[in-house]
Parts: C-alpha cells; structure tokens; sequence
C-alpha cells in the first residue's frame, strides 16, 4: 500500500477534480511472499484510473491476484467505466482499499459489489495517509466545499510587508519555489483586491515540473466586493479568472466578461463577499484545494469566519518591527482564552527559511 500511496502521489498537481488514486498488482507465491505484477496510478481527469492502468501492466497476472488500491474503487460510470467492473473481468482475487470513497455515488458499494461477486475485500489499511492525500477531495465531498490552505510569507515578528507595503521579498528564493509547489496542487488560487491593488501578481504556478503538458493553471480567483479590479490587472490576463463580488453593477459585470473573466455576485448581509457561499461555489464547480494568497485584512476575514482550513506560513529569519503589517487583520483579544490555537503538523526547513504547517484546533 505505501507504494500503492507513492504512485498516486504522481498525480498531485494533475488529477483534479479526482482524487489522486494508486494502485499496485500483487501475485501471491507459495513461500508467502508476493510479486508486484502490475502498477498504477490515476494520471488525469477523463483518462483511466489507476486500477485500470495497473491491470494493463499486469495482464494475465492479474488473474488470482491481490489489488492495492489507495481508494475505494468506483462502481459508477462517469468520464471513464467503473473499475469494479475492471477488476472483476481481470479475475482478481483479492482487493485492499486504504480507504473508502467519500464520494456518495461511492461510498462503500464499490467494495460491497466486489465482496458480492465473491472477491475478498478489506480496507482501512495506511487509511489516514491515503485521506491526507487527498484531504481537499475529502473536504468536497464530505462538506460541499473545498479544503482552503491560506498561506503567507512572514518575518519571525509575524510582519508580512512594511508599513510602505514592501514586502518583496522577506523569503528566500527557495521557500518562494516551494510555495509555487502548493500552488500547483491546487485547484484554485485566492486573493483579494488590496493584494492586486498593491502587488498586481499573476497568481500562476511558475518554475514547477508538474510532470504534465501543457502545465495545468489553477483557478485564479479574486474577492472584490465593489468590482473595482482594473481590466489590464495581471490576473486576469489569459482568462481562467473568477471574481467574486457583492454588488450588482452590470456595467462593470459585462466590463470584465468582455476580456474573459467570470463574475460571481455573493453578499452577505453586510455587502461584502460571502465567503461560505463562495466556497460552496467553488465545490460546486468540482474545486477540492484552494490555495489562498492574500493581506492582513481578507486573511483575518477567512480566519474569523471559519474558512481557513490549514496554514501554510513561510518564515524569514528578520525581524521588521512593530509598525510593519501583520499577517490577519483581527480585532484586539482580551482573553487568550479568545485566541485561534493551531495544532503544528510539520515544521521544515526550505533554504534559509522556516515552513510551518499548521490546523486550528477545532
């Protein structure tokens, strides 16, 4: 199975809306130790998925055989057949899942058809490594929403840009690389419209080998609740944009669907951006990872209403003083009782700097 998980790690910048799935062939031999015949993993949406592939690499030796599979196989026909399906015309003994699909067409009946058609079935095996890799599919389809991973570049005083707004660059040329990773394995990058406003970034994933061709592009999404983003802004450049506003102006409505941008009106109920609404959106359209880049304020907006999922905090040995900007925007606690606590899941070092990944405590 860890090898089933390594394989379908190969599909972590390409396989959206899809899970990242791995599959690995095994024949049992008579001493008890067994023989990997056939190995997969699910490369792209639309394409076969891992079983598929890892049973052509097995062919006859298939048959009798034990199948690794990172998730659940599918037992519905949607871009491509159901693997169950496969699995059973390839005479396939045994089938060991890391997990179950959380996918409600899914959702155990894969497993259940298999066990059915007389297959010895078992799952829960490497099952927390098998749902962390696939964390943002998981979120989609247990919540309706996709997993949002905010990430930020800050000094080791917690400043994220001088009180000037420089903030180019606190991080090192390799922390900045590591952050165009994430970017890729994400369906959607997120920012706000101070941040184009000041910055104006392109929000696209540069100077990665994500193994496809052409590179995929996230989604490049921007919360502005008056629709004031300006036509010649780098984000929206080459389309692939979604604004998210809370205002009806339908001049400028058409103004940015002209140059190819999509707009999506989403208030609250004090005329700004829902934000639960728009995530809501976004796994409608199939969105599993959003990848958030943004300022102190639209940061402290996601972090207080409930939205942030996991931080991602790059950290540059400096310090740059009190009057710099701060990384949320969040009103003055007087308990620390009031205060978000995080639960650390990884500290790295990337070149000179420090990467923290890290959950609320729910």
């Amino acid at each position: 199975m860890a090898e089933a998980l390594r394989l379908a790690r190969l599909g972590l910048f390409s396989t959206t809306p899809n899970p990242r799935v791995g599959c690995v062939i095994v024949q049992p031999e008579e001493n008890g130790v067994g023989t990997v015949v056939g190995r997969g993993w699910h490369v792209k949406a639309g394409e076969p998925h891992a079983e598929v592939h890892a049973l052509r690499d097995a062919g006859e030796r298939a048959r009798g055989a034990t199948a690794y599979v990172t998730l659940e196989p599918c037992n519905h026909t949607g871009r491509t057949g159901p693997c169950v399906d496969a699995l059973l015309n390839a005479g396939v003994a045994r089938v060991v899942a890391a997990m179950t699909d959380p996918n409600p067409l899914v959702a155990g009946k894969g497993l259940a058809r298999l066990a059915a058609a007389g297959v010895s079935v078992q799952s829960g095996l490497l099952e927390n490594e098998a749902a962390e890799l696939n964390i943002g599919f998981v979120s989609r389809m247990t919540r309706g929403r996709p997993w949002l991973r905010l990430k930020t570049a800050a000094s080791l005083d917690g400043k994220v840009a001088l009180n000037n707004n420089q903030s180019q660059w606190i991080t090192g040329e390799a922390a900045r690389l590591d952050g165009h990773r994430w970017r890729a394995r994400a369906c959607a990058i997120l920012t706000g419209f101070g941040t184009v406003k000041e910055d104006n970034p392109q929000l696209t994933v540069r100077g990665v080998d994500t193994g496809t061709e052409p590179l995929r592009q996230p989604l490049r999404v921007v919360i502005d609740s008056r629709l004031q983003i300006y036509p010649t802004a780098r984000v929206l450049q080459g389309g692939n944009s979604l604004i998210v506003g809370a205002v009806e102006d339908r001049e400028r409505i058409a103004a940015l669907q002209a140059i190819g941008a999509e707009v999506l009106i989403l208030p609250n109920a004090n005329g700004k951006v829902d934000l639960h609404a728009m995530l809501q959106a976004l796994g409608e359209r199939g969105i599993n990872e959003v990848h958030a880049e943004a300022g102190g304020k639209l940061n402290g907006s996601l972090l207080r209403e409930g939205c942030v999922d996991e931080f991602l905090i790059y950290q540059a040995p400096m310090l740059m003083g009190d009057k710099a900007q701060g990384m949320f925007s969040l009103h003055e606690l007087t308990e620390l009782s009031q205060a978000t606590r995080l639960k650390i899941m990884e500290r790295t070092i990337i070149g000179e700097d420090l990467r923290i990944l890290a959950r609320p405590l729910k």
